[in-house]
């Protein structure tokens, strides 16, 4: 459990250490917002991708050879962008990192199948605050390497700690049995059956989908802005993952809830904070205060909500938790590649008023969508 924990804090970085240095790689390239901002959307694109098309393979394969075939992969796009002489580049190998950094969602159903059922919940939110963890550390490092060092040092960072914990995952990380031995076309189609067939998934996914657009379009777009509104540089705008980080205090509390309460009142309270949250942060513009606590709203919401649905899905369908998971996975970081991209644009051309528009308005969807289904949430 050590060992898988560890596993997903290093993956989860991976996506995340773009995130202070957006502004920095468009002052390195002589770029706008709106293209660096391709960086973000990519890396978040590339995610969903390796998710959709890679994760299902935990069901039909043995995790443990595809996660450490998407490690070795990984760490050459790494030092891929800590190269990158040009933006488009820079832009290409954070698609592979996204696709490759996927890894991390092999070992979520991997951990669900080694959890005991009446304890799911709390294993599943020790896991996904190791995760959370892995998010902060991401941020937070990204903007200091690149602060002191210069930001091409930060995948080189990245890349050698990727390296250091490949001995440990070749030597000890379990091998689990197939789960099925469909071929991979139906395999796939078998996400889209699962999607359609079952409510509890298609609920789940889709507000995690609409909460992702908020998230994605904050850290996607905050660099930017703060450079703009209040002179942050990289190493000051990486220290807003630590406020931003609550989801790690949050996540064992919010599984062992859902074990106790189920999952609809702690996806109710976390969809609640990421609306406020936005209503916080639209008052950025006047002081750095809004950004810090919006951000410690918004990371608070996002991850109740995903620990209790994570926890509502592992347990629908043993059988296929991989493909639970990547569908799931897919709406959450389609969300966010969706909120980069809206958000980036909206920036550029609106201002940081439209990018509050926007998280706003998904949010209410969200909280529509899981209050008018409250009576079948509460009889599963």
């Amino acid at each position: 459990m050590i060992l898988l924990a560890v596993s997903v804090f290093a993956g989860a970085g991976t996506i995340h250490y773009q995130t202070p240095m957006l502004a920095a790689f468009a002052a390195d390239f002589n770029a706008d917002a709106a293209a660096v901002g391709w960086v973000a959307t990519l890396t978040f694109s590339g995610f969903l991708a390796g998710t959709f098309f890679l994760v299902p393979l935990g069901d039909r394969y043995d995790k443990r050879t595809l996660i450490l075939i998407e490690l070795g992969v990984l760490i050459v796009a790494l030092l891929v962008m800590a190269s990158a002489p040009t933006l488009p580049a820079l832009i290409a190998a954070s698609l592979v990192v996204g696709l490759t950094s996927g890894f991390a969602q092999l070992v979520i159903p991997l951990t669900a199948e080694l959890a005991p059922p009446e304890k799911r919940g709390r294993v599943m939110g020790t896991l996904l605050a190791c995760l959370f963890l892995g998010i902060l550390f991401g941020r937070l490092a990204g903007g200091l390497i690149a602060q002191f060092l210069g930001w091409r040092w930060t995948y080189v960072a990245a890349a050698a700690m990727l390296a250091a914990l490949a001995p440990a995952l070749l030597l000890w990380l379990p091998s689990m049995p197939a789960r099925t031995q469909l071929g991979y076309a139906r395999l796939i189609g078998s996400l889209f059956h699962y999607l359609r067939d079952n409510a509890t998934l298609r609920r789940a996914s889709t507000i995690q989908f609409l909460l992702g657009i908020s998230y994605g379009g904050f850290w996607a777009t905050v660099a930017p802005m703060m450079l703009a509104l209040h002179g942050f540089g990289p190493a000051q705008t990486g220290f807003l993952a630590i406020p931003g980080a609550a989801g790690i205090l949050i996540s064992q509390p919010a599984g062992r809830w859902s074990d106790r309460r189920g999952a609809f009142p702690i996806v109710t309270a976390g969809v609640c904070l990421v609306l406020a949250a936005y209503v916080v942060l639209a008052f950025a513009p006047v002081a750095v205060a809004a950004v810090i606590v919006g951000a410690v709203l918004l990371d608070s919401g996002l991850r109740s909500a995903i620990v209790a649905n994570q926890t509502l899905i592992t347990a629908v369908a043993p059988e296929a938790r991989s493909r639970f998971n990547t569908v799931f996975g897919a709406h959450i970081w389609g969300g966010n590649a969706v909120g980069a991209f809206l958000a980036s644009t909206a920036l550029a051309h609106w201002g940081w008023t439209a990018v509050c528009a926007i998280a706003v308005t998904a949010s209410c969807v969200a909280l529509a969508l899981q209050w008018r289904t409250r009576g079948a949430q509460r009889s599963a």
